[in-house]
């Protein structure tokens, strides 16, 4: 785990008024292991247009918007022929990814670790946000959710903005585009292991903590909680 710096400038800064806190979380490989339909949907979309990727292909760019995937994977590609691929994995996700997904064990926990301290949780994504509600739906955790507070479509830099305006105090995620989402939102980048990036690569890239896991974060977050109370900001205002 990383030391947590010391808060610099206003630390009320889209801090919530009660002092509670909001935490973002990342969907894929954050709160769910979608690796298997994820694979399995993009298999299928690009087999229609005679490429032919496996699961380990597809594993590096998991947590990446779907566009920058599909181009990754079929590297020149025209950008016209890359929007109709991906309005086809969108078209094929539901049946061929859903099944699939697995909440991981500690995620139902975790999103309802903050209403404990008085907060309250946000799903933010980089999924088409239909499919996001339907993979919270499917793996049990929409209850832990408001409707309201789903956001999909989103990735890095974008991330952050929604975050700033749900006024996340922390942001949960496995990716380095998920580290800088929360420095846009001045939030603490927490980030976890269970995606394909390891503790060196996300602690470069400026996460805040780093846990192997959600089963971590209940802890973690009381004492963000109770630094919260206290009036302290855990990280730097947004860079």
């Amino acid at each position: 785990m990383s030391t947590v710096p010391e808060a610099v400038g206003d630390p009320s800064r889209n801090a919530p008024a009660a002092g509670v806190p909001v935490v973002g979380f990342d969907l894929d490989m954050t709160l769910v292991d979608s690796s298997d339909g994820i694979a399995a949907t993009l298999r299928a979309v690009l087999a229609e247009v005679g490429i032919t990727v496996t699961a380990a292909d597809t594993w590096p760019y998991a947590g990446m918007p779907l566009e920058l995937i599909l181009a990754g994977l079929a590297p020149g590609t025209p950008a016209a022929a890359i929007e109709t691929l991906t309005a086809r994995y969108r078209q094929l996700y539901p049946s061929l990814g859903i099944a699939s997904v697995r909440a991981y064990p500690a995620a139902a926990a975790a999103l309802a670790a903050p209403a404990a301290h008085g907060g309250r949780s946000v799903v933010v994504s980089a999924k088409h946000t239909p499919n996001v509600h339907r993979v919270l739906s499917v793996t049990g955790l929409a209850g832990a959710v408001q409707d309201t507070d789903v956001t999909g479509d989103l990735f890095a830099e974008a991330k952050g903005q929604r975050l700033a305006e749900l006024g996340a105090t922390a942001y949960v995620g496995d990716h380095p585009g998920d580290v800088r989402a929360a420095q846009v939102a001045g939030a603490v980048s927490v980030a976890v292991t269970t995606g394909s990036h390891d503790v060196a690569a996300l602690l470069d890239a400026g996460a805040d903590v780093v846990l192997a896991g959600l089963e971590d974060f209940p802890d973690w977050l009381a004492t963000h909680a109770a630094d919260l109370q206290n009036g302290k900001r855990a990280v730097p205002l947004p860079r």
